[in-house]
């Protein structure tokens, strides 16, 4: 099955408190070029029109522009791109693994559906979730998924179409909160978040999988230099982490979706624990590792994590937007955070930083309780003003 996306471009304003800090950053060369966990060429994509937005050039608000580069998609949920510049794309609920690009068709960017998934049994959260691509790609070939079965969560390595190998089983499964997040760090390793899946009993336990962000080898044993020898576990104390990402200190990011009350992004720090379900935000226990910033949950359940070099990004579900956060070299909050994209396209869900520094991020609508437009759902490519994606 072939399809080939009707590619638009609109203008999207972002307040020039978080903006200008980022085009200041990058004065000299537009963006540098990618971290070395990045694995790919951007794209051969239509430019989009880009214009700014009143006073752009003094503190006003700047124009970046949302270009939507495939639709019809049914709750895409993991992103991740190859060398040749194409992004796999994971649907949740039809266990689809999808190619995006690099080819165009007279509209855009080509869709291609690669295989699906038999192991995976979808159902609440849980179905094909997280995909990354092996950092030895162009050597090894491989992938990997993250997805649900009728009785755990899984990790598994894949060669495009084959059968998927497991690496790591027992993750714990539940109709929500089932984590789903792959990401390569810079350290080679490969990072799994997991959800708590129940009321909160696993995610202080050491000796479970749950509620936690795991690091491990592309083999899935324990990565060296954990926190505890002959563990997975980076951190705990998590409720669900479906985002991560890192900046160029190697400083890493994730969001904390379904709280009760406040959805989180925070710095994760080796061996920290997060409080949950001891905290919901931020608390006054001091062996738990407060966020680095925090919303009600309404407006944030946030989901995917990008970053352009002081910029960290999340995408939102229930806060049908784009949280932008500006960060100090240390890790430290500076400004207010400002929201881009707020009811633009429903419920966002991925979010990846491209090799050529544009954003990509999907939508949600085609799931129980959402309100899907004719397009939905979508990939959608963000590009800031001032030079747009890639390099000077």
């Amino acid at each position: 099955m072939e399809r080939s996306p009707r590619v638009r471009a609109r203008a999207v304003t972002l307040s020039a408190a978080v903006l200008g800090a980022v085009l200041a950053l990058n004065a000299a060369c537009s963006f540098g070029p990618p971290d070395p966990d990045v694995a790919g060429e951007p794209p051969n994509l239509p430019a989009p029109s880009v214009s700014a937005g009143p006073d752009s050039g003094s503190g006003g608000e700047s124009a970046a522009a949302a270009t939507v580069l495939a639709k019809g998609l049914e709750v895409p949920w993991g992103l991740a791109f190859l060398p040749d510049g194409g992004a796999l794309v994971t649907e949740r609920d039809t266990a689809r693994i999808l190619q995006v690009g690099p080819e165009s068709g007279t509209e855009g960017l080509k869709v291609t559906e690669v295989q699906r998934l038999t192991e995976a049994e979808p159902g609440g959260d849980g179905g094909l979730l997280g995909i990354a691509v092996s950092p030895k790609y162009a050597t090894d070939a491989t992938v990997f998924v993250y997805y649900s079965t009728a009785t755990d969560n899984r990790v598994a390595k894949l060669k495009l179409k084959g059968k998927p190998q497991p690496i790591l089983t027992g993750i714990p499964h539940s109709a929500n909160d089932n984590g789903g997040q792959l990401a390569f760090g810079p350290d080679g390793m490969l990072y799994v978040t997991t959800g708590d899946g129940t009321s909160g009993t696993l995610a202080q336990n050491p000796k479970s999988l749950g509620g936690k962000i795991l690091r491990i080898t592309t083999a899935g044993r324990p990565a060296p230099g954990n926190p505890v020898k002959n563990s997975p576990v980076w951190s705990s104390g998590h409720r669900n982490v479906r985002g991560i990402a890192w900046d160029a200190a190697k400083k890493m990011y994730a969001s904390e979706s379904n709280q009760k009350k406040t959805g989180e992004l925070n710095v994760i720090q080796k061996g920290k624990n997060y409080g949950w379900p001891g905290v919901d935000g931020t608390g006054t226990n001091a062996k738990f590792t407060s966020p680095l910033v925090t919303w009600p949950i309404e407006d944030s359940n946030c989901a995917g994590v990008a970053v352009l070099e002081s910029m960290v990004a999340t995408a939102c579900l229930q806060g049908q937007r784009m949280w932008m956060v500006d960060v100090t070299g240390n890790g430290t909050l500076l400004g207010q955070p400002r929201a881009l994209l707020a009811g633009e396209f429903g419920r966002l869900r991925a979010l990846v930083a491209a090799p050529d520094g544009s954003f990509w991020v999907t939508t949600s609508n085609q799931e129980e309780g959402a309100d899907p437009a004719p397009e939905d759902d979508r990939i959608i490519r963000l590009v800031f003003s001032d030079g747009g994606a890639g390099r000077s």
